[in-house]
């Protein structure tokens, strides 16, 4: 079966959008890994990775940041003191504030993640300040040596885990499963049975400005989506803020943007938590 390039798979035409919508020069699909050389990627292409490895870097990342403002408050100190004599130890004291509110944030995170429990709003949470600290937990990461794969593969662990805490329902024609056009014939033909049963457009995404093209015109009230680690990184960091998205990522035995694999019963557990 062959899909036209932008057109949504099993979807209803009495729901598809004939809108042209402009498009501003985005990002291509594959765009995170255009420093591959070709060679095999590790583990095979399967980057699983514990939660906390999230939990860790952006606990670094915190520190490090802090603390680079504390050496700079140390080293002007003389010369803030001529404005004020008080203002380096405001300083200090405005840089200890902000280290333990970021503490107190991030343990509640933990909490929520161990718990299943929505312990923050949403803004405070997958849907705000934590796509804030995607990019620093993976920036950190390769700073101490680690995969930005791996990483990637973490941060995504945490973020559906919270996600999935809401409980939120939308019926079918409200959801939206977005997938790339790596995907191996056999998972590509995994997903669209599972749009088919569950009544539920499926979009491939050639480009990732169709991707957001897409939302944007069909306007879902939430999303399954797949993606590789680094894409799905930057994807959530994109869209997540304004529609609810359960992310899904792949395994790349052959590379990436190449057959790639998915977990089919993931996949459908994903868009059953999302229906009513």
């Amino acid at each position: 079966m062959s899909l036209p390039e932008g057109n949504p798979a099993g979807a209803d035409p009495s729901r598809r959008s004939d809108v042209l919508v402009k498009i501003e020069t985005d990002r291509r699909l594959g765009h995170e890994w255009d420093e591959w050389d070709g060679t095999p990627l590790p583990n095979g292409g399967e980057f699983t990775a514990p939660a906390r490895r999230y939990f860790i870097f952006t606990a670094l990342g915190f520190f490090i940041a802090h603390a680079v403002l504390a050496v700079a408050v140390f080293l002007l100190a003389p010369r803030l003191a001529v404005l004020a004599p008080w203002l380096p130890v405001a300083l200090y004291v405005a840089i200890t504030g902000s280290l333990l509110l970021w503490g107190l944030w991030l343990a509640l995170l933990v909490a929520s993640y161990l718990t299943s429990r929505p312990l923050l709003p949403e803004r405070l949470a997958e849907r705000g300040l934590m796509l804030m600290t995607m990019p620093l937990a993976w920036r950190v990461g390769e700073l101490f040596g680690a995969g930005r794969d791996w990483t990637g593969h973490a941060t995504v662990k945490v973020y559906d885990r919270l996600a999935e805490a809401r409980s939120r329902k939308v019926s079918a024609n409200e959801l939206l499963i977005l997938i790339p056009r790596c995907l191996s014939r056999a998972a590509l033909d995994g997903v669209l049975d599972i749009a088919r049963r569950y009544n539920v457009s499926a979009f491939v995404a050639t480009r990732g400005q169709l991707a957001r093209r897409v939302i944007r015109e069909r306007r879902p009230k939430a999303v399954v989506a797949v993606a590789c680690e680094r894409d799905m990184v930057s994807g959530l960091h994109d869209v997540a803020g304004r529609v609810p998205v359960l992310g899904l990522t792949m395994s790349l035995p052959n590379g990436p943007c190449k057959d790639a694999s998915i977990d089919l019963a993931k996949m459908e557990e994903f868009v059953r938590r999302f229906l009513t």
